[in-house]
């Protein structure tokens, strides 16, 4: 089975199934001399962990990592970074109801034709417990990323029907409630919105906005190798995501070039000859607006 792995110059390799002694991941091409320690990435397999809440899911993993290699007194070697999180609720016999019924909505019924069985105990290798391998990776990104000026923050910007007012965004209030909702009165209607749900059986989905910040231009190759598109393969195979937008995403459809394009200026008149962009300053170059969700500002870019 190919397609566990992800990235080029910093590549990540996640292996295991839920139902397993443990998953993992393989962090490939992590540079030298990085301080990094099981802290680095255990603060982000806290947040990531289930039975946190009424709203997850039911099993408590302690999700604790093990790193096994590619770090040594608390810098990386250079090494493949090689990380490890047992599994410690497995309780697979909760799934036995389920060994001949195919769940709407998973891969049980894909993974049966493709190779003619499947590991009905949550899904193996196909359940989101997959995930934590990722998170793991990502914690060594995120502290490379921050050697170099670049930051990312993700929080909850709707679930069902109810979405967060950015007037009362307060970033540290997605710290402080279980929703991870910056808009402490949209969390409290989406709190009372999932109880109603859980009350009739049912579940919700919800939307999940990233920012990063820091990023230079240029990032990316044009075609099939730009920026926003290998964004969208990687969220796109976290398998309950079903959309990906970039900025306004699927709002631009209902919008018009006039109003959705993103006009360029500069902090001076000079900063921008009137011949054009030829011997412009580019390190002053700003953008009208971020309809689009790419490079904001040059010396301060988010995307969205």
């Amino acid at each position: 089975m190919a397609g566990s792995s992800w990235g080029t110059i910093l590549k990540m390799t996640t292996w295991g199934e839920s139902h397993g002694e443990g998953l993992g991941v393989v962090v490939d091409g992590c540079p030298a001399g990085l301080a990094l320690c099981g802290d680095d990435i255990q603060k982000y397999l806290d947040r990531r962990k289930p039975g946190q809440s009424r709203y997850t899911t039911l099993r408590h993993e302690g999700d604790r990592v093990e790193i096994l290699s590619g770090v040594f007194e608390g810098r990386t070697t250079g090494t493949p970074i090689s990380m490890m999180i047992r599994n410690t609720d497995q309780r697979s016999a909760d799934y036995s109801q389920i060994m001949d019924t195919y769940r709407p909505g998973h891969a049980d019924y894909t993974y049966d034709a493709k190779y003619g069985f499947r590991d009905y105990r949550g899904g193996g290798r196909s359940s989101a417990r997959e995930t934590a391998g990722r998170v793991a990776a990502g914690a060594v990104a995120a502290r490379l990323l921050e050697s170099l000026g670049i930051t990312v923050s993700a929080y909850t910007r709707s679930i069902g029907g109810v979405r967060i007012d950015y007037s009362r965004f307060d970033p540290d209030e997605a710290a402080r409630n279980r929703l991870c909702m910056p808009d402490a009165e949209a969390a409290a209607r989406a709190s009372a919105y999932l109880e109603e749900q859980m009350s009739r059986g049912d579940s919700a989905g919800g939307v999940v906005e990233c920012v990063v910040k820091g990023l230079p231009a240029g990032i990316g190759e044009p075609v099939f190798e730009k920026l926003d598109a290998r964004l969208a393969h990687a969220l796109m195979s976290i398998g309950a995501v079903k959309g990906v937008e970039i900025g306004d995403g699927f709002a631009a459809a209902e919008s018009t070039g006039s109003a959705n394009n993103d006009g360029f200026c500069g902090k001076n008149p000079e900063d921008i000859p009137a011949g054009g962009s030829e011997g412009a300053n580019t390190s002053s170059i700003r953008k009208t607006s971020n309809h689009a969700g790419g490079i904001w500002e040059a010396s301060a870019t988010e995307i969205r």
